[in-house]
């Protein structure tokens, strides 16, 4: 079997002086001598893949490997003899692979492979070195290391995929009602092209869900949505949120800068929630960026291509807005390409039942709490009414129902205590004449004793009203706050203001 002797002359070098050419040839003796002293093992394959040598360290490695003699593992191609080696890809790309971890049978080691090049820059084979075996004990702090950001670059790829996976589709826009057929008709059309899509509707009635759906139906499902609420961001800050801010733009400003949604929904869809409330000086700019798909960050002269769809939705009258002069009409025009309205929920009665019953499981899901059932009866309680906050407002209310009572079956009268609905008609309002209501400052007015001062009878329906949240909810003040509609904050500051209210209330539970 052929052998490589360091007596050998190496590669020769043309047209340079034989003092230099001796210096070269001297100084890859030396260092390949350096390699073979220092490392634990090398070895040199040729071009076939071959092994045709390897070093007296690197026999340490055989019996771990299977061989008891070096003549069986020279000669052979090296994948058989050394399983997971990379030694044939060095050879047939010509690249060096400097540092890499090879684990097999034998161990883990920290390896090195360089092609081997004739003269006329052919390669010829490659050589392999041990630089460290077991590196999991001498270099355990890196391996560590390089195994938590492994770690934390899989969990980030995993959020990354979760935020992009569409929240809703189609199907979860419940209803077979007319007025929803024709409406997820047209979206599902839409969806197949690269349109601007005006949602327009009541609050409540489902835009945002529509919009996740037109996007998970279309060819940028696997890219970003990115929502913005137009409404909940301050003005000042409005530039900054779409178009990104330039590292150091202004005093206090990131140093990195900062992407805005249009960057953030490159090659996805851009959802613009409430687009009537968008001020007026901002809208040439959002106008630019819909027409050239370019946008340019606070504080940079760059501009930046984009691929963004973008879905508006508004509750407002943008025509009305046209007119009175606080909206663009040209940016109307641009938004307006495929507008879409959605039904209000008085519209939709029909779907009324469906509604409930998936509102409800999702209400039961989420809280723990048994699945409730909807007498008949009560379903007429919940037709009669207006419904001006639509499916949020309807969500809301079952919600609270559900919270309040530990009936299984609920009926008209749980619904009438939610939305006020009395069981008599009121009576009409007594209107006070000037006169009457100055004879009733006096104290011998019939009642007069017992008027309180409004904002002591205010405080003292809060406090009944907070005492009634925490009874409903087992002292737990989140779900307090919730069913009183107001911040938890707000609930803390009421508490603070009245005094610390009972729980346990009197009597126990």
């Amino acid at each position: 079997m052929p052998t490589v002797s360091l007596q050998d002359d190496f590669t020769h070098v043309p047209d340079l002086p034989r003092d230099v050419r001796s210096v070269l040839e001297l100084a890859a003796r030396s260092m390949f001598q350096l390699f073979a002293d220092t490392v634990e093992g090398m070895m040199l394959v040729d071009r076939q893949g071959k092994v045709v040598w390897i070093s007296e360290g690197y026999k340490q490695f055989l019996p771990a490997l299977g061989f008891q003699d070096e003549s069986e593992f020279v000669g052979h191609a090296v994948e058989e003899v050394v399983p997971n080696t990379l030694m044939r890809e060095v050879i047939a790309t010509g690249r060096p692979i400097l540092v890499d971890l090879l684990t097999n049978k034998a161990g883990t080691f920290l390896v090195s492979r360089i092609p081997l090049r004739d003269d006329r820059g052919e390669v010829i084979g490659a050589l392999g070195m041990v630089l460290m075996a077991h590196p999991e004990s001498t270099m355990q702090p890196l391996m560590k290391k390089f195994a938590r950001l492994q770690r934390e670059l899989d969990d980030a790829r995993k959020q990354l995929a979760e935020q992009r996976r569409p929240k809703y589709t189609f199907a979860s826009f419940i209803g077979s009602s007319p007025q929803v057929m024709e409406v997820k008709r047209q979206a599902r059309r839409v969806a197949q092209t690269d349109s601007t899509v005006l949602l327009l509707g009541e609050t409540g009635t489902g835009k945002e869900l529509l919009a996740h759906a037109i996007h998970a139906a279309s060819s940028r499902a696997g890219r970003p949505f990115i929502g913005v609420n137009i409404a909940a961001i301050p003005e000042t800050l409005l530039e900054a949120e779409f178009f990104g801010v330039a590292p150091g733009a202004y005093t206090g400003a990131d140093r990195k800068g900062r992407d805005g949604k249009f960057k953030l929904a490159d090659g996805g869809t851009l959802f613009l929630d409430e687009i009537g409330d968008m001020p007026l000086a901002l809208q040439a700019k959002l106008l630019r960026a819909l027409q050239e798909q370019e946008i340019e960050p606070l504080g940079s002269n760059q501009v930046l291509k984009v691929d963004v769809r973008v879905i508006a939705a508004t509750s407002r009258d943008l025509p009305q807005l046209v007119a009175e002069g606080k909206f663009r009409e040209d940016l109307y025009y641009r938004l307006n390409v495929v507008p879409i309205r959605l039904p209000s929920l008085r519209e939709r009665l029909g779907d009324l039942e469906a509604l409930v019953e998936f509102l409800g499981e999702d209400i039961s899901r989420r809280s723990g709490m048994p699945h409730r059932d909807v007498a008949p009866d009560a379903f007429e309680v919940l037709r009669a009414h207006p419904w001006r906050g639509n499916i949020r407002e309807l969500r809301n209310v079952l919600e609270q129902v559900t919270m309040l009572t530990d009936d299984l079956r609920l009926e008209a009268r749980h619904f009438r205590r939610a939305l006020a609905t009395p069981e008599s008609p009121l009576q009409p309002p007594v209107e006070l004449s000037p006169a009457s209501a100055t004879a009733a400052e006096g104290a011998g007015a019939p009642g007069a004793s017992a008027v309180r001062p409004l904002g002591e009878a205010v405080a003292e329906v809060e406090r009944q009203a907070i005492q009634a949240a925490l009874n409903a909810t087992g002292g737990n003040k989140q779900a307090a706050a919730r069913l009183l509609k107001i911040s938890r904050a707000t609930l803390y500051e009421k508490l603070a203001q009245y005094g610390p209210v009972p729980w346990p209330p009197a009597g126990g539970r």
